[in-house]
């Protein structure tokens, strides 16, 4: 991953709102959320999250897809552990550091479940 395309990444969450739709998105699995229960469950206005999601969605953290007449987000988990993986690269010069990381996500767990997708 480029350090652009990290930034970027880092910005967008650096915003409350889109930090706090993204782990609702992170939370709800691979279902997604529908737009409408994103501004219910967080108390967004429509015009509001429209554009927060689009900015999430142009830095390439979340996916849209339309069924019927709703658009259902949901997080891009190989994007997310990309810029995880950017963020800990090299980290303390390959030695284990990072216990909470290693605690929840090992490097297999995450490789198997980028590629179930």
């Amino acid at each position: 991953m480029e350090i652009t395309m990290a930034s970027g990444r880092l910005a967008a969450l650096g915003h409350e709102t889109r930090l706090a739709i993204f782990r609702l998105l992170v939370q709800a699995g691979p279902a997604g959320v529908n737009a409408g229960l994103i501004g219910e469950k967080l108390d967004i206005p429509a015009p509001t999250l429209s554009f927060h999601l689009n900015h999430l969605s142009r830095v390439g953290l979340i996916q849209g897809r339309q069924e019927s007449r709703f658009i259902f987000y949901v997080a891009d988990y190989g994007a997310m552990d990309k810029l995880l993986a950017f963020l800990t690269a090299n980290c303390c010069q390959g030695a284990q550091c990072l216990p909470k990381t290693a605690s929840r996500t090992t490097p297999k767990k995450r490789q198997r479940n980028a590629s179930s997708r």
